[in-house]
């Protein structure tokens, strides 16, 4: 047979040649004896450098010790693409040379195990909610309607209307889908303009945000804590040899089983106190609050009833204490923090209205959105999960930028 693909590495005794080569399925090792094949093949083979793409024919035979259990015994080589002095070689480099670089360190074992770990939560998120009922809403890129904080937009012109934004969530519209369709959700790029700079960060990512009819927040966190154990399973279960490529731990992972524990907003803080933090109540948890946190338990935890004044406008007011909201976070073990926020959403047409002038929102671009709550409103409930978070967690990286492969942040636009 022949396969194509790129050259990972090369060897040779003078008499026999070892080239190992990928095409992007695995790894495949041929040997090429001197005497066994022509002189044109032996001198194609001497040419060959790294990243080099080149054809090989030749016999396949299994071999426990070859990478994949099989070689290929080569009687013919071509090269098909020369590749001198490939920028990324087998000696330490910086991150910034290789995010300079991002488009040929894709190509690194341990980014393609990054990959299809990213790949399998991506399809495990899809199949959950594909088996559950759940109808796929697409919701706009480009939104006159924000869903978070006003400073964190990408403004453009858009025609005679004025401005457009980049949309930094679908929420607002699968709220609406929900009306007409019970269970929805929407999967697809939503963007920050926050100038943060931290390994939890990036302007452009993925998130995944279903939205149920009639569901309060207590089944809000039920659903969370049963589709975060089902992604995480399905990775522990299709990409054990990238996890185990990445040299990831996974006995942290094996523990993420429902149910997950709860702590109230107000206990979290008294909770953090005693463990030497100095958070006050009516302060938003940190990242080093939340890591803080988190290391009490032995899989994500929720944390719920947040202050209203640190939480957006669409949340429920807590009918028990009003100073909080029906929302919660779901923080990650091992220093990973927040993968989901999510919230029951506030269903009353007047309190609605009323937090949106108190935060400086115009009525008018809401509308719509008012609307649901004059027609028929209902009880409902969504999150958001964030798919480079949760990547990074479940591969054991320490910033979420290798989770996806050309991250966005605030001094990275190339390439």
């Amino acid at each position: 047979m022949t396969v194509r693909g790129w050259v990972a590495t090369t060897r040779s005794s003078g008499k026999i040649a070892f080239l190992v080569m990928r095409d992007g399925s695995g790894l495949l090792q041929c040997v090429i004896s001197k005497k066994d094949v022509a002189p044109g093949v032996w001198e194609a083979f001497q040419s060959l450098t790294q990243e080099a793409s080149v054809a090989v024919t030749g016999a396949v035979r299994a071999d426990a010790r070859a990478p994949g259990g099989y070689e290929l015994l080569a009687t013919d080589l071509v090269l098909l693409g020369a590749s001198p002095e490939f920028p990324i070689s087998p000696k330490e480099h910086g991150t910034t040379f290789l995010f300079e670089h991002r488009h040929l360190w894709l190509r690194s074992r341990r980014q393609v195990a990054i990959a299809r770990v990213r790949h399998e939560v991506v399809q495990a998120i899809r199949d959950f909610f594909h088996q559950r009922g759940f109808t796929l809403v697409d919701t706009p890129i480009l939104t006159g309607a924000i869903g978070e904080e006003a400073g964190n937009l990408f403004a453009t012109d858009y025609f005679d209307l004025g401005k457009a934004y980049l949309a930094q969530t679908g929420q607002l519209y699968v709220e609406a889908a929900a009306a007409a369709l019970g269970k929805v959700y929407c999967f697809g790029p939503t963007f920050r303009a926050e100038k943060s700079k931290t390994r939890r960060h990036l302007t452009e990512f993925w998130m995944v945000e279903p939205e149920v009819a009639f569901n309060d927040s207590n089944d809000n966190m039920r659903l969370q804590e049963e589709f975060v154990s089902y992604v995480v399973g399905r990775a522990l279960d299709a990409r054990r040899a990238e996890l185990r490529e990445l040299e990831r731990d996974t006995s942290p992972l094996e523990r993420v089983q429902a149910p997950f524990p709860r702590i109230s907003y107000s206990d979290a803080v008294a909770r953090l106190n005693a463990l030497g933090s100095d958070i006050r109540w009516g302060s938003d948890l940190g990242g080093d609050d939340e890591t803080l946190l988190a290391k009490e338990y032995d899989r994500p935890v929720f944390v719920f009833n947040y202050p209203r004044e640190v939480k957006a406008f669409y949340m429920k007011e807590n009918p028990d204490d009003p100073r909080t909201v029906l929302n919660n976070d779901c923080l990650a073990p091992e220093g990973y923090g927040e993968i989901i926020g999510g919230s029951q959403r506030e269903d009353d047409h007047d309190r609605l209205l009323a937090r949106i002038e108190a935060q400086g929102l115009d009525p008018a671009s809401y509308g719509w959105y008012l609307d649901l709550r004059k027609y028929g409103t209902f009880v409902h409930s969504g999150f958001g999960l964030g798919v480079e978070r949760t990547v990074a967690w479940i591969c054991g990286i320490p910033h979420i930028r290798e989770a996806i492969a050309f991250p966005r942040q605030i001094h990275r636009l190339h390439p």
